[in-house]
């Protein structure tokens, strides 16, 4: 009975160490909506996992940067973040600031990363990219020595749970 115990006990140890290490690497990812981000995010934050972001993150997909903990973001050394104003289609079709909700976005941001952006003119229609050094100076880097569920929220929505649970076990391999 002891045995039986010990072995159960050992078993759901290990289930819940394969549920912390679950990683969503977002790479390719060039933004979108900025209320469908946040709702994608707030998921994301609720599930503990941790982001690799390994490419693009531009536009929205920036705001994983406010919604997920600091310390479960870590970027590669292809990550990039690119950042602009928030927009929307005028009158005649073309896009135009939306100064209230590019001040949401910029409210989302840790301290510093808006230091960075203010360095630089602010948010504006012209996109600005972080990354290599000065990114890799603001989140600690990570490898992608094990393969994680990609993300592509314009393209896909969140992994469904079977698929997460296919990548963890993949992980713990």
């Amino acid at each position: 009975m002891k045995f039986l115990t010990g072995l159960l006990a050992a078993v759901l140890l290990i289930a819940g160490m394969g549920a912390s290490h679950a990683v969503v690497r977002i790479a390719d990812d060039r933004g979108g909506r900025i209320g469908t981000y946040v709702d994608k995010y707030q998921d994301l934050r609720q599930s503990g996992e941790t982001v690799i972001i390994d490419g693009l993150c531009a536009s929205a997909c920036t705001i994983v940067l406010g919604a997920i903990p600091h310390d479960r973001i870590c970027v590669t050394s292809s990550a990039t973040l690119g950042f602009h104003a928030a927009w929307d289609f005028g009158s005649n079709g073309r896009a135009i600031t939306n100064a209230e909700a590019t001040q949401m976005l910029y409210a989302m941001y840790p301290s510093q990363v808006k230091r960075w952006i203010s360095q630089r003119g602010g948010l504006t229609p012209h996109m600005l990219f972080l990354k290599g050094r000065q990114l890799q100076a603001m989140y600690k880097p990570c490898y992608l020595d094990a393969q994680a569920s990609a993300i592509k929220p314009s393209r896909r929505p969140m992994p469904q749970a079977d698929q997460i649970e296919s990548a963890r076990g993949q992980l713990l391999r």
